[in-house]
């Protein structure tokens, strides 16, 4: 019996030394390289593959992108270079969510109507957070998106400053389901526009900033990425749960998917508790890609229920998401290695998905916006 317990404690010392997943010492264990190691920036192995490639410059359909931040007001010579860029991917109206509020928000409108671009851009309304909420702050900011929906904006930004650097008067952290916000969703209700929200941040950016954490390397480089201390990403999902539920009258896309991408299973769940609310895909491909026969079917499930964003403009980065929507391409880099150090996946959506994806479900959501273009 001594004997057992032993051995039994040696094999769970072995196992307790061994990287996850690990079920055994493998034969290099131990070993260390003869040569100097690269640091995680210069190691860039070429892969021996080869594999059917299929690179896709341009949209099959055209395009809505939900998700673009633009100067509010786009100056003339600004909008002809985001035009270039836009003909190149086949996009055929761009959703600036940084249109501000009042007189700046009513200046990028009118830049808009008065450029040789008709309807090819719009802009979404943002509340004004630069002060502490207090009472009747919420009172006041509906008033103010009221103003700017009749102006011409087309729906409402929340920035990620809500929840996590928000603060109400006493100091103390404005809660994504704070009471003194609900006359705010309660316009868009009765505005008939959707609220495109961005709550929190990936989950691993809440988690300890150790080598194993998946996006150690964006953390290293961005030290405002950190989210070691303070609200938990649980809270905030929880808080923005919240005020889903409080508001079932309001259409809410929820940005960069939730950031339930890594968890497709729990971002099924959420759709199916509630109708309200819808996922764009903006900055979270590299989640997508990595698995592609999941992404395939949750996307064919819930095609009614996603939206095609990208957020940051850089049009010769607009390629990646063709080829992993439109293909079924294997192991094919992401744009940025910082990202993510692993290679993406052709989904290979059908034509009927692409199209709701593409536009169909953002001309159903969001009023106003031009038909003119698109498929009939």
């Amino acid at each position: 019996m001594k004997q057992l317990l032993l051995i039994l404690l040696a094999t769970a010392s072995v196992a307790a030394q061994q990287a996850p997943g690990r079920i055994r010492p493998r034969p290099a264990e131990g070993r260390e390289p003869e040569f100097t190691p690269p640091t995680i920036r210069e190691y860039k192995p070429k892969s021996q593959l080869v594999a059917p490639q299929h690179l896709v410059p341009r949209a099959k359909f055209p395009v809505i992108d939900m998700h673009s931040h633009q100067p509010t007001p786009i100056s003339s010579g600004e909008y002809d270079r985001v035009m270039k860029g836009m003909a190149d991917n086949n996009l055929q109206i761009l959703v600036n969510l940084s249109g501000s509020f009042g007189d700046r928000l009513r200046q990028g409108v009118d830049a808009l109507k008065a450029s040789k671009y008709k309807d090819r851009m719009v802009l979404f309304a943002n509340v004004n957070f630069r002060d502490a909420v207090g009472p009747g702050f919420g009172a006041k900011a509906a008033t103010q998106l009221d103003e700017d929906i009749k102006a011409g904006a087309k729906g409402l930004k929340i920035f990620k400053d809500l929840g996590m650097f928000v603060r109400k008067t006493d100091g103390a952290r404005l809660p994504v389901d704070d009471p003194e916000l609900d006359p705010v969703w309660e316009t868009c209700a009765r505005n008939h526009v959707p609220a495109l929200i961005h709550i929190a941040e990936p989950p691993a950016f809440f988690e300890p900033l150790d080598y194993t954490n998946e996006r150690w390397l964006e953390l290293s480089l961005y030290p405002d990425r950190r989210h070691q201390t303070g609200v938990r990403f649980e809270q905030l999902m929880t808080e923005r749960n919240n005020m889903i539920r409080k508001h079932p009258n309001t259409t809410f896309i929820l940005a960069h998917f939730g950031w339930h991408a890594s968890d497709l299973a729990r971002a099924g769940q959420l759709l199916d508790r509630y109708p309200n609310v819808y996922y764009d895909v903006a900055a979270v491909l590299y989640d997508l890609g990595r698995q592609p026969r999941a992404s395939h079917d949750f996307f064919v499930t819930y095609q009614d229920r996603i939206l095609f964003g990208k957020d940051s403009y850089q049009p010769d980065e607009y390629p990646y998401y063709w080829r992993v929507f439109e293909t079924t391409d294997e192991y094919f880099d992401y744009y940025r290695d910082y990202h993510a150090y692993w290679k993406l996946y052709g989904i290979g959506l059908p034509d009927q998905v692409l199209k709701k994806l593409y536009y169909g479900n953002a001309l159903t959501l969001t009023p106003g916006l031009s038909h003119a273009g698109f498929p009939g």
